[in-house]
Parts: structure tokens; C-alpha cells; sequence
């Protein structure tokens, strides 16, 4: 009986939101009295044993470069072999694209429950009830599972990263690794900017911004807090900007500490896909635009005079630090 967490990387090193999946594990392994183990597929290039600082203490290591890359049946097979084999009862995913594709094969293959975006470590007073959000973040739903097996996927930056000291064993785990059924014939990798999904901050545009060659201003404010640049659907069916920054219900969904919205008037759909940013912040010149009503804290103007002004009081800051 034990806590499996499923540890996603990428290009050998380790994504932010599987910290947060290493944390939750193990607090929900201490909640029930067990142990959390941790599983990571395919080439690594980081010392897994520093994950015990986050409260892992076993990490079952699959290197195999066929799990290099995302195959979701592979995955989902292997993961399902590895709980089998360490008896763990609860499987925790981020809900990421990859957490996304592979939870739910996990539950089909183990008869396993499933809660998809959770936000809260489970109540088990009563049962096992889990805490998610549904209605793209408008409300909370108490979903109990009642399966030996459970399944669970995280939201990504609901629950906080706690680092103290430890060290976790590391062994590698000889799993039935098949052919993979997809097959990567080219990758194209987007260099010099924050991962939309890992960034803390996102600076994000919109038609208000009135053309591509206005972006200068979003870019500069970006560059100065370190930020991940995104965009509106509008913006990026117009090719003002590229696909991949287009955040909304279509797009890209993010959940950073801060988002800053700049000339997006806040469609629904556009809110699907943010409202999970612990900080948004609007600005916009229309006081009527509905991402007001989103907003933690909102500006009233002109876009091209508030944030150079913005950007300028960053820089004056920093300078003084």
C-alpha cells in the first residue's frame, strides 16, 4: 500500500508542476499512513534522489528512450505496472497535457476511480472525497471515490511546493516497455522564452493593442518581470502573433501567480482558460470590459501610456534594489 506519483519531464529535466504532484503525494501518503513512491519514464539528467525534499522516498526509474516521448498507451502501461508492483492504491498525476492523456488510461487499466483536477488534498473523515473544480473553474465539485484503486490529477499551481531535506532512493524498474504506436518524426523547439505552462508570470495582448507592430510595449514589460508572453484567440487567428501563445478555453491554459491582461476584453471563453491564475490583472481603457469583473486588481487606460509607465517604475525599482 503506498502513494505512486507520476514525475513528468522533459528533455531530461523535471516540470515545476510535478514538484507540486511530489508534494500533494506525500501529504496525502502521510494523511492515510503510508509511503509515497515516485515514477519517472524515460532519460533524466537530474539527480532524482534531490526529489526526497519534497517528500518522496522511493523513485522507481524506467530509462528507457523509447519514454523519451509521449506515447499515452505506453505510458499508461507502464504506470499501471509500477502500482501494481509497489501495491500503491493512489496514483497522483499533474493535470497537464501529459497527466491529461495517461490518468485516465491508468484508471481504465487498474479499475481505478478518477478525479481530473483536483485542488485540494482529499477528505477521508468520511470515505474519500476529492475537492475539484468543474464549469472551467466557476465551481467546486466533492467527488467520492469509492474504488480499492484511485486515480488522481492535480491542477497545476493549486497546491503549494514544499521543500525541506531528505533524499529518496533511486531504482531502476524493469517494466514491459511495447512499441510505441506513435512515432516522432520531427521536433520543433521553441528556444529564448518561458514555457507558458511553467511561468509564474504571464504578460498576455489582445486586440486593444490594435496591431502586431504594438507588441513592443507587452514585450518590454515581459522581459523586465521575467515573464511568459501569451495572447487572445483574436490576436492569434490574425497571425499577430504565434499559435502557441494563445491562451483561452482553445488555447493554452494557465495557471501562473500572476496574469497580466492588457487590451483583452475578457470573453468567456478567454476566462476558461485563466481563471485559475492566483493574481490577474486588467488593463484596459473600456471600464465596462467584463474581465473587470475577473480582475484582482484592474487599470482604467490607455494601454499605450499605462504600461510604458508600468515598465518604467519596474525598471526604477529594480535599479534600487
Amino acid at each position: 500500500m503506498s502513494v505512486l506519483i507520476f514525475i513528468d519531464q522533459t528533455e531530461g529535466h523535471v516540470k515545476k508542476s510535478s514538484l507540486e504532484a511530489i508534494t500533494y503525494g506525500a501529504d496525502l501518503a502521510k494523511q492515510l499512513g503510508t509511503t509515497a513512491e515516485g515514477i519517472v519514464l524515460g532519460t533524466v539528467t537530474e539527480d532524482l534522489s534531490a526529489l526526497g525534499k519534497y517528500g518522496v522516498t522511493k523513485i522507481h526509474h524506467v530509462a528507457n528512450e523509447t519514454l523519451n516521448h509521449l506515447d499515452a498507451q505506453l505510458y499508461a502501461s507502464v504506470i499501471s505496472e509500477a502500482a501494481a508492483a509497489s501495491g500503491a492504491n493512489v496514483i497522483v498525476f499533474s493535470h497537464n497535457q501529459t497527466g491529461k492523456a495517461v490518468a485516465a488510461r491508468v484508471a481504465a487499466k487498474l479499475k481505478a476511480g478518477l478525479v481530473a483536477g483536483a485542488c485540494a488534498l482529499p477528505d477521508t473523515s468520511n470515505g474519500f472525497v476529492v475537492k475539484k473544480t468543474v464549469f472551467s473553474g466557476k465551481a467546486f465539485a466533492n467527488i467520492s471515490i469509492q474504488s480499492s484503486v484511485k486515480v488522481i490529477s492535480l491542477n497545476p499551481n493549486s497546491y503549494k511546493t514544499v521543500a525541506t531535506e531528505g533524499t529518496a532512493s533511486v531504482a531502476d524498474f524493469a517494466a514491459t516497455v511495447g512499441q510505441p504506436r506513435v512515432k516522432v518524426t520531427a521536433v520543433n523547439k521553441i528556444t529564448g522564452e518561458v514555457p507558458l505552462t511553467e511561468a509564474d508570470i504571464v504578460v498576455s495582448g489582445g486586440r486593444g493593442l490594435k496591431g502586431p507592430e504594438n507588441w513592443g510595449i507587452l514585450l518590454d514589460l515581459a522581459k523586465e518581470l521575467g515573464a511568459a508572453t501569451a495572447c487572445s484567440r483574436p490576436v492569434g487567428d490574425a497571425h499577430w502573433r504565434p499559435h502557441h501563445e494563445h491562451v483561452g478555453q482553445t488555447g493554452v491554459q494557465v495557471a501562473p501567480n500572476l496574469y497580466i491582461a492588457i487590451g483583452i476584453s475578457g470573453a468567456i471563453q478567454h476566462l476558461a482558460g485563466v481563471n485559475r491564475s492566483k493574481v490577474i490583472v486588467v488593463i484596459n481603457k473600456d471600464p465596462e470590459a467584463p474581465f473587470f469583473k475577473a480582475a484582482d486588481y484592474g487599470i482604467v487606460g490607455d494601454a499605450f501610456e499605462v504600461v510604458p509607465q508600468l515598465t518604467a517604475a519596474i525598471q526604477k525599482l529594480k535599479a534600487g534594489a
